[in-house]
């Protein structure tokens, strides 16, 4: 297998080529020969899909897509310059059941979306390629073996049956936007200029901290007769030698005390170049990283946690979704904002899920740059797969190891899973264990991931644990007690959940600004409904759920708000899925919870509208990221209550040096005045957590969480702040409403001062003479650092603006801040 990242993209002879699209009938023409001069071409793109072609040319609508898969989609392109002698074609991904041609000469036919094609051709002057992307829905008509168990997720049951993904399948969840096309790159290179064949890198780290390196490659044509090749790597060095009785050559380096590669939030994601040297030659393979994955199971054998170069990590982050669900894109510009954004929002883990799509090697060398932990799904989901007949085994085994092995040097890669929901698909029908938990997530597809990745652990489905495999208490988790079965927030502890691969799906309203669907359309309205997720064939959507809280975190009436004052409805629904996101994490995150790790239902909206993500379809953040960020913080400072026991304040340093700290507590009255304080210097050290009780800090037995109720609540706020112990700088706080949020809503008045920092980037001077909750900032153009937070009286908060791409550089900001207690303050910065 050719390793096209090596290649010298000048003798690419498909580089610079032209591309056209047609739609026909499906059948219509059985070769290029037989397609009409009347089929209507359009310029299209490689990589790419006939959606996005066809929308650049104004024939498609994301919003009412228009059906690809009762249609044939052909692609053409003439060869800058005619392809002669021995040659190479690659395909990295065709969507789906494909033929290709060359000058009227059949090639190849494909029929998954991930397997990669790769041909040897002898040609003589050819100048043309055709694609044919047949029309999938009479495959997806075809029999197959019954089935053991159905699911609704998706309209199609036979794509059980035909390696595809499950976007633009499946109703309320996404668009029905269709993956069709060569959606990754193609390539036809002579047999001359391959370099380098089935390279494989393998970087990994022992207790002692010494990093271990081997390279295997064979050398292609373009390298033939090059003597003393050898590999080097972060100034150590090995030569080439023959690799046993195969064709190929390895290297094996040892790299004794090499800086280690750790997720952002715990230290620094160390990357080392690896490069081919030798007589003439010098090429960069990779860039990659050491680090040491291993699974805790803890004592009881039930619970599930990684371990990175040996420091316990809670991940958290979210469920990847797509950068774009119509061009599926796969380079690095696509993926750069949303992974920085994940980044900046203190994420240490994504997790794509097996109703998408896997993604390109640009999206793991970025996560490996930035720090962030990949959770990979194998393509499955729900669905029984035919794993017994032996050409679906083979196709799929075929796939794993050309899914892994383009990232096999990619220190980001922590988890290899066999699937999503389909033992519990299997499990919830009231079928036996040994009907759903088969071969292909016991036996095929981790013997396929460990022939490539052995260093990343394998898990055989999500969720999964021993006995019911939906048990959030055992196991891996889909946990959605919060959220869509609507349990109150101390199920967060009472579920025992102990890794949540999915959780907290809420329908999160976008900021004002972002795109909410058809301009104008009321939260009622048909519209505005289209962008609500919703499961099939029940008798809710995800927005009744975060209604749901807002009348348990609020005691107001959602349908009143909404009759009478829409806005407020809106935001009170932003600001109950930032505080159940906040108070969840700080359950899970306490030293002493079962938790190790939590991963949010979704990242990122398909369409406008108040889907599940955290982020709107443009690149918006959401009151639910913000709050995950405070929630995500290295160094993070939250609160339980713990009834009769007080208040804990628990304390997480997860950075890897020490830090020396100050909280100091207030128990806030209704005016605004502390009650009760105190103050307490904690010694925190790297990858550590603490817990103390509110006592510790005032030094005196007080009733902070009024559970004793020795009469009238003296105070309705406790406010914690976590101060650096030297500067005094404040680091983070914490807020605690022990009456109930609806009874610490006494009006309060907000200040705004726009001012300036270093950097030339307005700040937004905040404060409050009362407590201030959920304030909101409305900066049109510009995204606030920070959104949807508390605001305690003497505390300003410094909140930075940062322009958005489209406004000019002379723009200043201009907007309003707001609180759920506080009407908006406007300020200006022009």
């Amino acid at each position: 297998m050719i390793d096209a990242a090596t290649l010298d993209g000048s003798a690419d002879l498909l580089r610079d080529a032209e591309w056209e699209l047609a739609l026909t009938p499906a059948g219509l023409a059985s070769a290029p020969r037989e397609l009409s001069g009347e089929t209507g071409w359009i310029a299209a793109q490689v990589p790419g899909t006939a959606a996005e072609a066809l929308e650049r040319a104004g024939r498609f609508d994301r919003d009412a897509p228009l059906p690809l898969h009762d249609q044939d989609v052909w692609y053409r392109a003439r060869l800058p310059v005619p392809a002669n002698g021995p040659c190479r074609l690659v395909a990295e991904g065709l969507a789906t059941i494909c033929e290709a041609w060359l000058d009227n000469e059949p090639l190849l036919i494909s029929s998954s979306m991930y397997a990669r094609q790769e041909i040897a051709i002898d040609l003589e002057r050819a100048e043309e390629i055709h694609l044919c992307f047949r029309a999938l829905r009479p495959h997806l008509k075809m029999p197959g073996p019954r089935a053991r168990w159905k699911t609704k997720l998706v309209n199609e049951p036979g794509l059980r049956l035909v390696r595809t993904t499950f976007l633009g399948h499946m109703p309320g969840w996404c668009p029905e936007v269709h993956a069709v096309g060569p959606w990754r790159p193609l390539h036809l290179v002579p047999e001359s200029a391959v370099r380098l064949e089935d390279l494989s890198v393998t970087a990994t780290l022992d207790a002692e901290g010494t990093g271990h390196l081997t390279v295997r490659l064979v050398p292609g044509p373009d390298l033939a007769g090059a003597k003393g090749l050898r590999i080097t790597c972060a100034g150590h060095e090995a030569d080439l030698s023959k690799a046993g009785d195969e064709d190929g050559l390895e290297a094996h380096l040892t790299l004794p005390g090499v800086a280690p590669w750790w997720p952002h939030t715990h230290g620094t994601p160390a990357l080392h170049e690896v490069r081919l040297a030798g007589d003439g030659i010098d090429l960069s393979l990779c860039r990659t990283g050491f680090r040491r994955i291993e699974v805790d199971h803890g004592p009881d054998g039930a619970g599930f946690s990684l371990r990175i170069n040996g420091s316990p990590v809670f991940c958290r982050g979210a469920v990847w979704t797509s950068a774009d669900i119509v061009s599926l894109p796969g380079t690095r510009d696509a993926y750069a904002p949303w992974l920085t954004l994940a980044r900046d929002a203190n994420m240490n883990m994504l997790r794509i899920g097996g109703t998408m799509a896997p993604e390109a090697r640009a999206f793991f060398e970025l996560c490996d740059e930035l720090g962030l932990l990949v959770w990979q799904d194998l393509p499955f989901a729900n669905l029984d797969y035919p794993a017994s007949d032996p050409d679906f085994a083979e196709a799929v085994r075929r796939e794993t190891r050309e899914i892994l092995a383009g990232t096999s040097f990619c220190p980001s890669l922590a988890i290899i899973c066999g699937g999503s929901e389909m033992h519990q698909q299997g499990a919830m029908m009231g079928l036996p264990e040994s009907r759903w938990n088969g071969p292909l997530t016991r036996e095929i597809l981790p013997e396929a991931a460990a022939s490539v990745r052995p260093d990343v652990p394998y898990v055989p489905n999500s969720p999964s644990g021993e006995g019911l495999p939906f048990l959030p208490g055992n196991g891996i988790a889909h946990y959605y007690g919060v959220g869509a079965y609507r349990r109150p927030l101390e199920d967060t502890r009472r579920a025992n959940v102990r890794f949540a691969g999915e959780c907290l799906a809420f329908s999160n309203v976008p900021e004002t600004g972002a795109p909410m669907g058809p301009e104008g359309a009321p939260c009622h309205h048909p519209d505005w409904k289209r962008g609500v997720p919703r499961d099939r064939d029940v008798g809710w959507d995800f927005e009744d759920v975060r209604d749901h809280y807002v009348r348990d975190l609020y005691r107001v009436d959602p349908l009143d708000l909404r009759y009478g004052d829409p806005a407020s409805y809106l935001d009170h629904g932003r600001a109950a899925v930032a505080e159940v996101m906040e108070a969840t994490f700080a359950e899970w995150r306490r030293p002493a919870s079962s938790c190790a790790g939590a991963l949010v239902w979704t990242f990122q909206d398909l369409m406008p509208g108040a889907g599940w993500g955290i982020v709107s379809c443009d690149g918006t953040p959401k009151s639910a990221l913000y709050a995950l960020k405070r929630a995500f913080a290295p160094l993070r400072i939250s609160t339980t209550d713990e009834g009769t026991n007080g208040l804990a304040v628990h304390v997480a340093n997860d950075g890897p040096a020490p830090r020396r700290v100050k909280l100091a507590l207030r128990c806030l009255a209704r005016n605004g005045m502390a009650v009760a304080s105190g103050e307490h210097v904690l010694d925190m050290a790297p990858h550590g957590s603490r817990s103390l009780w509110a006592t510790d800090l005032i030094g005196a037995f007080f009733d902070v969480t009024h559970a004793y109720r020795f009469g009238p609540a003296s105070h309705d706020c406790v406010h914690v702040a976590m101060l650096d112990a030297e500067t005094g700088e404040r680091l983070d706080e914490a807020f605690h409403f022990p009456l109930g949020r609806s009874r610490a809503m006494s009006p309060a008045d907000l200040s705004v001062t726009p001012e300036r920092d270093e950097a030339g980037h307005t700040v937004l001077r905040i404060a409050a003479d009362r407590v201030a909750q959920s304030v909101a900032i409305d900066a049109p153009g510009y995204l606030p650092q920070d959104n949807w937070f508390h605001l305690a009286p003497g505390c300003e908060r410094l909140v930075r603006l940062v322009a958005r791409e489209e406004m000019p550089a002379s723009a200043g900001p201009s907007g309003s801040v707001r609180a759920l207690n506080a009407a908006p303050t406007g300020f200006s910065a022009g």
